[in-house]
């Protein structure tokens, strides 16, 4: 369903919308969460975080000190009365789910953990929005793993059909039916019940790069240990394509998609943000220039070993957010590996992790603006 595009200088995140905002981001002890964190109190928000404790070790959670700028409440989604509490504490008015059990390998060896996390945490963390009825708008961040891919090297549309060969793509893709269900049963017009204010949405993105990654098994990640202990990095399927993007330009579009969704209902909807064509890269040409843009270079090898099924193609259309919501990913994949090479540079320098993440915030911010 298509939905009236914003005005054209509307295009871009909007800080002032931002500034004095109550916002709640679950999983903000995570990668992606501790980069939306700090752009989101850079700009001014009332900002407020649930979650279990930093992913890794490092992380980029306790290197930027994200603690002493967002209030934060230990917490597991899996915890129902744990989530509510955390809603009626801070009475967010823009919820952003990010907490999951996001690692496709790990989900192999403890399937039931990532089910009721990223299941049964989305109905709590929709079932507290429903209870606390605070919330204006809640987007539920996904991936871009939940479409039934057969293989055919072509772009996925929003409306695709949803599965999921492992069982973190199809909790994901379970979590997305979740979302469509309390959408139209709990909350806006023609829900069966008493609707809530909010506004309900979900945000699809993947193989997301940035400096301050430590997840296991995840590409750039283990390139960058590889590179830091100086041995060589085996790297499994390394000719399999994925929609490559630096972590900017995706929650530049959680971002932009939350301010439409608070003017209109309309833009409560499923949502694609990924990177352009030339950007769907195989996994040897990321490690080839990733190693290019590192001091010294990186030394890989393919890992003849076995791994478990993972998809050879991967894309996304992102048409409608382009379309609809003035999105466009702002950094390419050279620049966004150029980006990750000079941030762990810069750390190793002695540089502060926080002061080096809000500056590469800044600079993508400025750039935006400027288009």
């Amino acid at each position: 369903m298509g939905v009236g595009r914003r005005a054209v200088e509307e295009m871009g995140v909007n800080p002032g919308f931002w500034r004095g905002r109550r916002v709640l981001v679950t999983g903000h002890t995570g990668f992606k969460g501790s980069w939306l964190s700090l752009w989101l109190h850079a700009m001014g928000a009332d900002v407020a975080g649930f979650a279990l404790a930093p992913p890794t070790e490092p992380s980029l959670f306790e290197l930027a000190r994200v603690a002493e700028l967002v209030p934060s409440q230990r917490g597991d989604v899996r915890d129902g009365a744990a989530v509510e509490g955390a809603l009626r504490a801070h009475r967010p008015e823009v919820v952003i789910h990010m907490a999951a059990q996001s690692l496709v390998r790990r989900s192999y060896a403890d399937p039931v953990e990532t089910y009721d996390t990223n299941v049964m945490g989305t109905v709590n963390v929709l079932e507290a929005v429903r209870r606390t009825a605070d919330a204006r708008v809640v987007i539920n961040v996904t991936t871009d793993k939940v479409y039934e891919n057969l293989e055919r090297d072509e772009p996925f549309g929003e409306d695709e059909p949803k599965g999921g060969h492992d069982p973190y793509s199809n909790s994901k893709a379970c979590a997305e039916l979740v979302t469509a269900a309390y959408r139209s049963s709990f909350f806006g017009p023609g829900s069966s019940s008493s609707p809530s204010p909010a506004v309900i949405a979900s945000a699809r993105a993947g193989n997301v790069i940035g400096g301050g990654d430590w997840g296991a098994d995840r590409l750039v990640p283990d390139l960058v240990r590889g590179a830091l202990a100086g041995r060589t990095v085996r790297i499994r399927n390394p000719d399999a394509i994925r929609p490559w993007q630096h972590v900017l330009n995706p929650l530049s579009g959680y971002l932009q998609l939350a301010e439409a969704m608070w003017d209109s209902p309309a833009f409560g909807q499923a949502w694609n943000f990924g990177p352009d064509e030339r950007d769907e890269r195989a996994v040897r040409h990321v490690a080839d220039q990733l190693s290019a843009h590192w001091d010294g270079g990186i030394e890989w090898e393919p890992d003849p070993g076995d791994h478990p099924h993972e998809a050879r193609y991967l894309r996304l259309d992102s048409a409608k957010a382009r379309a609809q919501l003035g999105w466009a990913p702002r950094w390419d994949l050279d620049r966004a590996l150029a980006a990750v090479a000079a941030w762990h540079r810069r750390l190793g320098a002695g540089e502060d992790a926080r002061a080096i993440t809000l500056a590469e915030v800044d600079a993508f911010a400025r750039e935006e603006s400027a288009v």
